[in-house]
């Protein structure tokens, strides 16, 4: 297992003022963090900050999003749907310069566009072919895909367990799997460990985001988020769980993900408070 936290906190876009940030990071003791790849049109930038990383000692995840309707795998616009294959392409590439082993996020619809109906076959199968594109090259550059279950507030094309497992097995591409999130799970499941279990059981998980009910500090809602992590080791899941806390910082995220008020006193409550319990948590196990 490895302690991750997602640099969204602070940032849509990592650049040389975060380093302090980082080596903060690691001197609380994560083992990575988990890098939003939003702007692809230099990749270079993620070679820079690779090298970096590698110097403070942090391993990587990428988290990635679809931009809007026009890159969308889901549209019923052959052209849009092109568009966001050759988005997610040029993530990607990168995720690969950044030295990423994992591609999580919602990068299958828009944040905040729906339809009015539940997803239908064809906008599934629309988005399994664009995702049966790009997995195998994800999977040759060593890079695990994992796209997240979203609240139906924010999404409406995957949202709870029974669907990630399902569309996993309609993409059926090897490295190709589902990334759980407590916050999400806990608006969406009627039985959140249940579902988790159906997703481990499956095959499919293959990332956990660690985030309170509230999007703020983890152990200070209520969230499932203990009994997921003893879970987690029960199962023998040897992944990251990472840290994902929203605040204001990002003002285009903040408006999708409705986030109006300040969950925390300070980032440094989420990402101190949040590591130790992680680790608290995982290492209760050990005594057990």
């Amino acid at each position: 297992m490895k302690i991750g936290m997602n640099l969204l906190l602070w940032t849509g876009h990592v650049t040389e003022e975060h380093l302090p940030l980082l080596q903060a990071l690691k001197e609380t003791g994560f083992d990575g963090v988990e890098v939003p790849v939003f702007d692809t049109g230099d990749p270079a930038h993620y070679t820079w900050l690779g090298s970096k990383l590698d110097e403070i000692g942090l391993d990587r995840t990428a988290v990635a999003l679809i931009p809007d309707e026009a890159h969308s795998p889901v549209s019923p616009d052959e052209a849009h749907r092109n568009a966001g294959f050759d988005h997610l392409r040029r993530v990607v590439d990168c995720c690969h310069e950044l030295g990423a082993t994992v591609m999580c996020g919602p990068w299958y619809q828009p944040l905040g566009v729906f339809t009015g109906e539940k997803p239908n076959a064809t906008e599934l199968e629309h988005c399994a072919d664009v995702h049966r594109r790009i997995a195998p090259i994800a999977h040759e550059a060593g890079i695990a895909c994992a796209v997240e279950l979203l609240n139906r507030f924010e999404a409406y094309l995957l949202n709870t367990c029974e669907q990630g497992v399902a569309y996993a097995e309609r993409v059926g591409e090897a490295g190709f799997g589902i990334h759980y999130d407590t916050f999400h799970a806990h608006i969406e499941e009627k039985d959140p460990l249940a579902a988790l279990e159906q997703l481990h059981r499956s095959g499919a998980l293959s990332h956990i985001h660690i985030s309170e009910n509230d999007r703020g500090t983890p152990g200070r809602g209520h969230a499932k988020i203990r009994e997921t992590i003893t879970a987690l080791r029960g199962y023998g899941y040897d992944g990251w769980l990472t840290i994902e806390a929203f605040g204001r910082a990002v003002p285009e995220l903040a408006a999708a993900t409705r986030v109006w008020r300040d969950f925390f006193a300070s980032p440094e409550e989420v990402y101190t408070e949040g590591y130790a319990l992680i680790r608290e948590t995982w290492n209760e196990g050990e005594t057990e």
